[in-house]
């Protein structure tokens, strides 16, 4: 089979309509280039998968690794999960210094992700970590085409040749449904969004298949969508409640902030929680413990994902040759807490009394 000739930046030039001296320009992170232009050549090179020849031999590489905090719409990453995202940064730092590595933070809000791309085209550094959160398909092959060692964290693509570290959303939530059917709840209900993450999706398709895997029935009416925000997950909670919604006995809140939101809702509409309705959530931010009732959620070790990522990250940069894509999932615990026990109980002492009523002799 013929060999396929290597790209050039005259090829990339072609494909973005450019001159190569500017392609080398924006590859390089110099010159007055108009963004429209940058974009366009970045473009070119992810969908080429151009490697630049500097980033394959230069002679003395930078050892500083680059996070980028990237929030592309503020939905999900946003200063309610400050502490998830600094604990991420705690376990990258620490395995970075021991790996005699420089971490740096760079945040993007609000930017087109042509821009965090830009940010990257010559930046002296050995190796990028992305907080993939609200990252499509097309922004990570943007990001991973151009050729710099890059692992991405809290999402995962499992046909994409690129490196990801998530935690195991169909683990973590067949432990919360595992839970609600030890406790003998029949109308198990799902609090999702209609905000478009990749680890939502994967919650949500992991509530029906361990649905199925446990024999539990689903029920439409019992799947409810809202904003992912706190106040959002408030104010479309409550208008359901106001429009007649039939509660179930318990939810599985998407994470733990839409289950602050929900809980507020039930409350103001006089649920009392966990005694009317039982709630789990999922993330295990500080307010979970505080709240009252203590929120019952799923907690993945952030820190034990930054770790790994430095670790694969480590181990791209140093490869004597090119590496097949590595996809890691870190498994998940159930903290148990208040809102989800006595309603439970509840539940399960009024099926024991229905059943004995139906075996007691007429009069």
């Amino acid at each position: 089979m013929k060999k396929q000739k290597a790209l050039t930046i005259r090829d990339i030039a072609g494909a973005a309509g450019v001159s190569p001296a500017t392609v080398s320009l924006v590859l390089n992170g110099k010159g007055e280039i108009s963004g429209v232009t940058r974009a366009r050549v970045l473009e070119a090179v992810a969908s080429l998968n151009y490697v630049p020849r500097a980033s394959r031999s230069s002679a003395e590489p930078s050892e500083t690794l680059r996070f980028l905090k990237i929030a592309k719409h503020g939905h999900t990453v946003n200063r309610d999960h400050s502490v998830f995202i600094s604990d991420y940064i705690d376990g990258m730092s620490a395995e970075a210094t021991r790996r005699n590595y420089t971490l740096e933070v760079v945040s993007f809000e609000g930017q087109p992700i042509s821009a965090v791309a830009e940010s990257l085209a010559g930046a002296p550094i050995s190796g990028v970590i992305a907080l993939g959160t609200e990252l499509t398909e097309a922004d990570i092959r943007l990001i991973q085409g151009l050729g710099l060692p890059t692992v991405f964290i809290d999402t995962f693509y499992p046909v994409l040749d690129a490196n990801f570290v998530d935690m195991n959303n169909e683990d973590a939530v067949h432990k919360v449904l595992a839970r609600f059917h030890k406790q003998g709840y029949e109308r198990v209900g799902f609090v999702a969004s209609h905000v478009d993450t990749t680890n939502f999706r994967l919650r949500r398709d992991a509530f029906f298949t361990n649905m199925a895997r446990l024999g539990l029935k689903v029920r439409e009416s019992d799947i409810l969508s809202v904003e992912s925000t706190y106040d959002g997950a408030y104010l479309d909670t409550r208008a359901q409640l106001e429009g007649g919604l039939d509660l179930a006995e318990c939810y599985f809140c998407t994470n733990d902030i839409i289950a602050y939101g929900f809980i507020r809702a039930l409350k103001e509409h006089g649920v009392s929680i966990p005694d009317d309705v039982s709630v789990i959530g999922f993330d295990n931010l500080p307010q979970s413990a505080t709240m009252e009732p203590a929120l019952t959620t799923i907690e993945v070790s952030k820190r034990k994902i930054g770790y790994l990522a430095v670790t694969m990250l480590d181990d791209l940069i140093n490869a004597a040759e090119p590496q097949p894509p590595v996809k890691m999932l870190v498994g998940a615990d159930l903290v148990l807490r208040a809102s989800h026990e006595r309603g439970a109980a509840r539940a399960a002492n009024r099926r024991t009394s229905e059943a004995r009523a139906t075996k007691l002799p007429a009069d």
